[in-house]
C-alpha cells in the first residue's frame, strides 16, 4: 500500500507517532522525513507553510499544519473508522479530548518541560504555574478513568491516541513514582494503552521517569586566555614621511555614542539582574522579602499597569499573546525594567493586569516608545503607599489569584 503522504518533522517527536498511530489502526502508512528547523525552511516551505512549523504534511490531496489536525485527517480516511467514533456523542467527545490533549495537556507540559531542558527560558513562576495547571489536568482526567479502560466507549479511538502521546512528556521527565500516585488512574491507562503493538511500534518502549528534572543555573566558565606565541620580529621598513593628502586622512576615531539618560543617574544600591535572578530562581514569597529589603525608591519606580480594553476582550489566551506583543516591543528596556503581567477571569470576560519596576522616576522611553503602549494604563505607585500595595504586588508576581490562568514576566 502507497503512504498516504509524508509528514517533516524533527526525529523522535510524539506528535508524529500521534498520526502514525491513527493511520496504523486505518491499516494505511505515513512517510516520515527528518527536518532541519536552521536549513530545510527555504522560501519554498515557508510559502506552503507560512509558520514555520513543524510538524508538517504534505501529499497530492492537501497540506496540513498542526498536529491534531493531521492526526484527525490520518484517522478519518478510512470510510466509518471506529477512530472517530459511530455516534454523533461518541464523535462529539472524541472531539473533547482532541482538544482537552492540546490546551490542557500539551501546552501545560511543555511550559513545564522545556525550561527544564533548557530549550525554553526558565522562569520559576511560569514553570511552577504550567505544573500547577497539568496537574489540575490529571485530576479532572483521573477521575474520568476511574471507571474507564478507555476515554470513549470500549475499544481505542482517536481521542485515546490524542491524550496518551501528549503525556508521553511529563510521563518520562517529570512525573516521577510520587507523584504518578496521586494519578493512579491516568497511570494504569497510560500504561495500558502505550502497551498496544501499534503504540510500542511508533513510540518505542516508554520508562516511566524515575528522577524528575531539575533546573540547574548554567553557570558561566572563566577561562584564561592563552598566551599567544611569540612571532619573530619582521624585519623594520624604512620609514617614510607621508604626503600631506594621507595625513589629512588618517582615520579619526568615531564619536562616542550618546549614553542612556537612564545610565546617567546616580549610582542605585539596587541591582536590578540580581533581583531577576532572585526572582527567577526561587518562590515567590522568598524573593519578595529580598526585593523590600533591597528595593530603592529613589533609583527606580512601582508603576500598576492595566489594559484600557479588558470590555474587549474574548478568549484568554489571545489576552495572553496580547501581552506577549507588547513585551516583544518593549525588548529594548529590559536592561531598566522588570514586569509580571498576568489574565484573570475566563473566556469572553478577562482583563489584563500587573506591575512593572522600571529605572528612574518616570515610564522609559523604552516602554512608551511602543506602538500599542497608548493601550495601556500605567499608575505610579509612591513610596507613602508601598505598604497597602505590598500584598498586591506580590500576588502580581505570584500569580496568586484564584481566577489567574496565565501571564507573562518580562525580565
Amino acid at each position: 500500500m502507497s503512504p498516504i503522504g509524508t509528514i517533516k518533522s524533527y526525529p523522535n517527536n510524539p506528535r508524529v507517532a500521534k498520526a502514525q498511530i491513527a493511520a496504523a489502526y486505518n491499516g494505511l502508512e505515513i512517510n516520515v522525513e527528518a527536518f532541519d528547523l536552521s536549513k530545510d525552511r527555504t522560501p519554498e516551505f515557508l510559502n506552503k507553510f507560512p509558520m514555520g512549523k513543524v510538524p508538517v504534511f504534505e501529499s497530492d490531496k492537501v497540506d496540513l499544519t498542526e498536529s491534531s489536525a493531521i492526526g484527525y485527517y490520518a484517522a478519518a480516511l478510512k470510510e466509518d473508522s471506529a477512530l472517530l467514533g459511530k455516534t454523533a456523542v461518541d464523535k462529539a467527545l472524541i472531539v473533547q479530548w482532541m482538544l482537552f490533549a492540546e490546551t490542557e495537556i500539551s501546552v501545560n507540559s511543555s511550559g513545564w518541560v522545556l525550561p527544564l531542558r533548557g530549550i525554553w527560558p526558565y522562569l520559576k513562576p511560569n514553570v511552577d504555574a504550567a505544573a500547577t495547571k497539568l496537574k489540575r489536568a490529571l485530576g479532572a482526567l483521573n477521575t474520568v478513568l476511574l471507571t474507564k479502560t478507555y476515554l470513549v466507549g470500549h475499544e481505542i479511538t482517536y481521542a485515546d491516541i490524542a491524550i496518551v502521546t501528549a503525556l508521553i512528556s511529563s510521563y518520562t521527565q517529570v512525573l516521577d513514582k510520587a507523584a504518578r500516585a496521586e494519578f493512579k488512574n491516568v497511570t494504569r491507562y497510560f500504561t495500558t494503552v502505550t502497551s498496544k503493538p501499534l503504540f510500542q511500534k511508533y513510540l518505542g518502549k516508554i520508562t516511566l521517569c524515575e528522577t524528575p528534572l531539575k533546573f540547574v543555573p548554567v553557570k558561566k566558565e572563566t577561562k584564561k586566555k592563552e598566551a599567544a606565541p611569540k612571532k619573530e620580529a619582521a624585519p623594520k621598513k624604512k620609514e617614510v614621511a607621508p604626503a600631506a593628502d594621507e595625513e589629512e586622512e588618517e582615520a579619526k576615531p568615531a564619536p562616542p555614542k550618546a549614553k542612556n539618560k537612564l545610565d546617567l543617574l546616580p549610582p542605585s544600591p539596587f541591582v536590578l539582574d540580581a533581583w531577576k535572578r532572585e526572582y527567577s530562581n526561587n518562590d515567590t514569597k522568598d524573593a519578595i522579602k529580598w526585593f523590600w529589603e533591597h528595593f530603592d525608591p529613589e533609583g527606580y519606580s512601582i508603576w500598576k499597569v492595566d489594559y484600557k480594553y479588558n470590555d474587549e476582550l474574548t478568549l484568554t489566551f489571545m489576552s495572553n499573546n496580547l501581552i506577549g506583543g507588547f513585551y516583544a516591543r518593549i525588548e529594548r528596556a529590559h536592561k531598566y525594567a522588570f514586569g509580571s503581567m498576568i489574565v484573570r477571569g475566563e473566556n469572553n470576560n478577562n482583563t489584563i493586569s500587573g506591575y512593572f519596576v522600571v529605572r528612574g522616576q518616570e515610564v522609559p522611553f523604552e516602554i512608551y516608545d511602543a506602538a500599542d503602549f497608548a493601550s495601556y494604563s500605567f499608575t505610579k505607585v509612591e513610596p507613602a503607599q508601598y505598604e497597602e500595595k505590598k500584598e498586591e504586588f506580590y500576588k502580581y508576581l505570584a500569580w496568586d489569584f484564584e481566577d489567574c490562568v496565565d501571564g507573562k514576566v518580562f525580565k
